[in-house]
């Protein structure tokens, strides 16, 4: 466990770690106008590779195929700080991008084959510790390595604990063989690649639309028609295939097709607020740039502790029904009440509001995966948790490109609306600096677009996390096999975990 804890940390931390190095990589290598570009390439590679890591676990095996997607993350971890251009950094980031995504899948599928499902929940308390030390420590690790060691250091950093990892899980695990055939013609590469392309287009449509392309360009509705139609052609691939990438079957299961949709909302809220709350923190309640991890403490640990319980609990009862019911309640209420925050909110109020909402994301973010990997069979365990985590993936952009339109919109016509318009012509996100450049009045005409931009964000949150409120009464509580304690980490004490078991029983 420690050794798949280090290796979910390394997929989690990466992009916080960065975000805080990106202003001294520009300043080095130039390339300005390629920096999103930074970003954007590592995660199209990891949300398109997400599916396929899947996939290829269930079919050859568990460990290999995780400890090879490892080792493709330190090369492009590696590769990365060694970069000389933009160019070469881009290229890089996507193959880090395409070792990471082998790393989340891989660590919540072989969660799946050693541990029954009544006793996951004992282990999900460590999961959200580690999402909620990379939301912390990210920003702060980055910035100190960067000031300290240089920027090169924020990839290299990954190396050790990679290295760690890879010993760790090469000596001590053990997982049960695979009986399965492994030629490689069975391998969907037709539907591996349309999933590809419809992921891609989905990313870069989130990615571009509103900021590098006016969301009606040319360009949008050609990516947007490109997505569709290979999605299309996926759905009817997949529907003929003899190995699909994404067994249309799983989604028979009710539970699985509700976690795959409260998945998807959860990430929508849940990196909408992670981009919005420190901007509001910063812009209006005049909290420092530098410890922006630290402002999400409330919410971080609010969703760390509760899921803490959620997860002793589901051991101890075997029942988790109420669980996505409460969560999606407290998230509503919580995205509402940050709604609310103005110019006069005092940060001991927005952290109560942050805390109701990490709350209900505590109650959500490890019970989806749960019930989902409790509705397969466990031949489908790997593809039904990159499914899981795709949509989850999926949803954050899309709350990010949704919330963000929406947020910069509101901004400029509230600044347009003062007459300060000018202060945010190139963008709605001022960083400390150029606020405290600007004259008295344009700054506080800027920190009441600000507080109208989060409303609406917020607001809009509140609505979509209605529907998986909704959704959460629908989901069938189906027992948690395995009520015993957890089974030894050999594989081999419970032979009928390898045989096909009806879905929704296993």
């Amino acid at each position: 466990m420690l050794a798949l804890m280090i290796a979910m940390l390394l997929a989690m931390l990466d992009n916080m770690i960065i975000g805080t190095a990106m202003p001294t990589i520009v300043g080095e290598l130039g390339g300005l106008a390629h920096l999103s570009w930074v970003v954007t390439a590592y995660t199209l590679a990891t949300a398109a590779s997400t599916p396929i890591w899947g996939k290829l676990g269930d079919m050859y095996g568990r460990k290999g195929v995780f400890l090879t997607a490892i080792v493709i993350f330190l090369i492009g971890s590696a590769l990365s700080g060694m970069a000389q251009d933009m160019g070469q950094l881009i290229g890089f980031r996507a193959v880090q991008g395409l070792g990471a995504g082998g790393l989340m899948v891989g660590v919540m599928a072989i969660i799946g084959d050693l541990i029954p499902p009544r006793e996951r929940g004992k282990y999900q308390g460590m999961m959200a510790g580690v999402m909620a030390l990379a939301m912390i420590g990210g920003p702060l690790v980055g910035g100190t390595i960067t000031d300290h060691w240089g920027w090169r250091w924020s990839f290299y950093i990954n190396l050790p604990l990679g290295v760690v990892a890879l010993a760790m899980l090469t000596t001590v695990l053990h997982l049960p063989k695979k009986e399965r055939g492994a030629g490689k013609s069975r391998i969907d590469y037709l539907g591996a690649a349309l999933l590809t392309i419809g992921i891609t287009s989905i990313v870069l449509v989130t990615t571009w639309g509103g900021t590098e392309y006016a969301w009606g360009s040319a360009v949008i509705m050609e990516l947007i028609a490109i997505g569709v139609a290979s999605l299309i052609g996926f759905l009817f691939v997949e529907t003929k295939a003899a190995e699909p990438i994404m067994p249309l079957h799983i989604f028979r299961s009710r539970n699985f097709t509700l976690m795959s949709v409260i998945g998807f909302l959860t990430g929508f809220v849940m990196f909408g607020a992670v981009l919005f709350l420190p901007l509001f923190q910063q812009s209006v309640q005049g909290a420092s740039a530098t410890n922006s991890g630290l402002l999400l403490l409330p919410m971080l640990l609010s969703m760390m502790v509760v899921s803490l319980i959620a997860g002793r609990v589901t051991t101890n009862s075997g029942k988790y029904k109420i669980f996505p019911i409460i969560g999606g309640g407290l998230m509503v209420a919580g995205l509402f009440l940050l709604a609310q925050m103005d110019t006069g909110t005092s940060r001991l109020t927005s952290g109560l509001y942050m805390a109701v909402l990490g709350a209900g994301m505590g109650f959500l973010m490890q019970i989806t995966m749960l019930v989902a990997q409790n509705s397969v069979e466990m031949k489908d365990m790997g593809v039904a948790s990159s499914a899981t985590t795709l949509f989850r993936t999926l949803g954050s952009s899309f709350g990010v490109a949704i919330m963000g339109a929406l947020f910069t919109s509101r901004v400029q016509d509230e600044m347009a609306g003062q007459g300060g318009g000018a202060a945010t012509q190139q963008s709605a996100q001022l960083d400390a600096a150029s606020l405290a450049k600007l004259p008295e009045q344009v700054r506080e005409a800027y920190q009441v677009a600000v507080s109208s931009g989060t409303h609406s964000a917020f607001l809009l949150g509140s609505a979509v996390a209605v529907i998986g409120f909704l959704a959460a009464f629908l989901v069938k509580e189906v027992p948690l096999k395995g009520a015993g304690p957890a089974q030894p980490e050999t594989g081999a004490s419970d032979s009928r975990r390898g045989e096909p078991q009806p879905a929704e029983t296993v």
